[in-house]
Parts: C-alpha cells; structure tokens; sequence
C-alpha cells in the first residue's frame, strides 16, 4: 500500500492544474476577496476582521478542493478504465486502495491551508497565538476527511463521464451554501437556517472557533461527525458493491 500511496502523490504533484487550483487558487481568492478590507472592518455578527475570517474560508476551501477534486474523479476514471479491476488482483487489501486515494490527497491539501495562511499574515497582517496557528491547521485539515470519504463515494457512485459535473454541483453548492465564499450573516434567514446543517459551514465554524478562542459548537461537531459517517459508510457500501458487481 505505501508504494500506491507513493504512486498516487507522484501523480498528484505532476498534475499541474491540480496543483494550481487545490494549493495556489484559494490563496488568489483570498486576496481578491480580502484585498481591499483593512484590518479593521469586521464581518457582522462575528466579531471578526473580514481577512481573518475569510482566512478561515479559503483555507477550508483550498483543502476541500484537494479531496474532493481530486478523489472523485480520479476514481471513477480508473474504474471505468480498468485499473481498479487490475488491482483488485494484486495482495493489495481492498481498502488499501482507498486509503491511498485518501492520503495522498490530505497530503495535498496541507499546503493549501498553510500558503492561505503565510498570505494572510504577509499581506493582510492577520495575526494569531501560536497555539491558534497550530490549533487552526490541525482543525482544518482533520476537518478535510469528512469530503475526502464524500470524494470516494462519487468516484464509486458516478461514471466516468458523470463524475465530472455531479462532483461540480456538489463542489460549489457546499462551498457557496455553506459559507465559504460569503459571510451566511449576508444570506436571508431561511438560507442562514439551511446552512447551519450543512458540513462546510461547520467545517469553517471549527476554525472560526480557534480565532475566536472559543470552544467549538456541539452542533458544528455534530454536523461533522454526522457527515463523516454517512460518507465513509456510503463510500464503504458502494465499493463492496462495486467490488461484488466486477
């Protein structure tokens, strides 16, 4: 499995429009969304500056892109090309083979949220404890593996020309609905409402909490843990059921 896992990173570091839009585009997000907002100006109903909580935002995002992005498509291609099957002959454990995908892809996504990070606090003077620092990183890239199952259950859900834009809808639906290119506090109400329950929101909530050294919401982990359950158990129902159909 350690020789797939570094297989899969190879891979990943290769792909250069990957690499651009999981690592290098959540930070020119952040700038153009940041950019003009002094350290001053706060988002209403946070007691947040608009750098330090989009810094939340784009860092959540940046690691959701990595794996999200990059598990679903790539498993649903390989299926349908052929190479899951051939694997599935080799002494690799079938859940090597996600776990690979997994890992590589959360590997991927640590630098994404520690660049949104370097550029907010070179560029936006946005600055935090040590412990926050720390505390932040942990939280968002732990955060991340509740979409990395979601990205395995696609790629085993839709084929090979469906992924593509199922994997689209559901990429930029939880990013705008669940607050992360926008502040909810400028959604009307009962968009506000939807959004409590979907995991990006919590998601960003977690780091938002760290700013603000605060303990997270229970909702917020409950959400979470809640997601991660149903996507790991879907992602793990649909393999076997894939593995039973080949």
């Amino acid at each position: 499995m350690n020789t797939l896992i570094r297989l899969e990173l190879t891979r990943a570091l290769r792909n250069r429009k990957f690499l651009f839009f999981s690592v290098i585009y959540p930070s020119v997000l952040f700038l153009l969304i940041a950019g003009n907002s002094d350290s001053t100006t706060k988002v209403p109903g946070t007691g947040l500056t608009v750098p330090t909580y989009m810094m939340v935002s784009m860092a959540s995002f940046g690691a959701l892109t990595a794996v999200l992005m990059g598990n679903s498509e790539r498993i649903a291609k390989e299926r349908e090309g052929g190479w899951v099957r051939q694997l599935r002959l080799t002494t690799l454990p079938g859940r090597g083979y996600v776990l690979a995908k997994t890992a590589s892809a959360a590997v991927v996504s640590l630098p994404s949220i520690v660049i949104v990070f370097a550029v907010a606090a070179a560029v936006k003077d946005v600055t935090l404890d040590a412990w926050q620092w720390l505390a932040l990183t942990g939280a968002i890239w732990a955060g991340s593996f509740v979409f990395a199952a979601l990205g395995v259950a696609i790629g085993y859900l839709a084929s090979g020309d469906a992924v593509r834009p199922i994997t689209m809808l559901t990429y930029f639906g939880l990013s705008m609905l669940g607050g992360l290119w926008m502040p909810t506090t400028s959604f009307p109400d009962w968009l506000q409402d939807i959004a409590k329950w979907l995991p990006t929101h919590a998601y960003a909530a977690l780091g938002r909490a760290i700013e603000q050294s605060h303990a997270p919401h229970v909702q917020d982990l409950a959400v979470l843990v809640v997601s991660f359950v149903l996507f790991a158990g879907g992602a793990a129902w649909l393999y076997r059921k894939d593995t039973l159909k080949a």
